[in-house]
C-alpha cells in the first residue's frame, strides 16, 4: 500500500502595523526593566504549522487563512512551505 504524500506549511501571522500590541508591549518592558538596552519596539506573532496533502492547492491554503487562521482586518499573514 502507498502512503499518501504530504507536504508542510507554516503559516506566520503577525498584526498589521498600526495595530496596537499589548503583549508586545509588555515583553518590550520586561527587556528593559532587565537591563537589554536598545530594543525599539517588539511586535508579537504566531506560528501555525500544518500537514497537508501534497495536492493542496495555494489557494485553498490561503481559503484557511482568510476564513480561520488569520484575523485580516488586523493581521497579515504569510504562508512558507517548507522542504521535504
Amino acid at each position: 500500500m502507498r502512503k499518501a504524500a504530504f507536504m508542510k506549511i507554516r503559516i506566520h501571522v503577525s498584526l498589521k502595523p498600526g495595530v496596537l500590541d499589548p503583549q508586545g508591549r509588555a515583553v518590550h518592558h520586561a527587556l528593559e526593566g532587565l537591563g537589554f538596552a536598545g530594543v525599539d519596539d517588539v511586535r508579537i506573532g504566531r506560528l501555525i504549522e500544518l500537514e497537508l496533502a501534497d495536492n493542496t492547492s495555494d489557494d485553498a491554503i490561503a481559503e484557511m487563512c482568510e476564513k480561520l487562521l488569520a484575523n485580516t482586518v488586523i493581521e497579515n499573514y504569510r504562508i512558507e512551505k517548507v522542504a521535504a
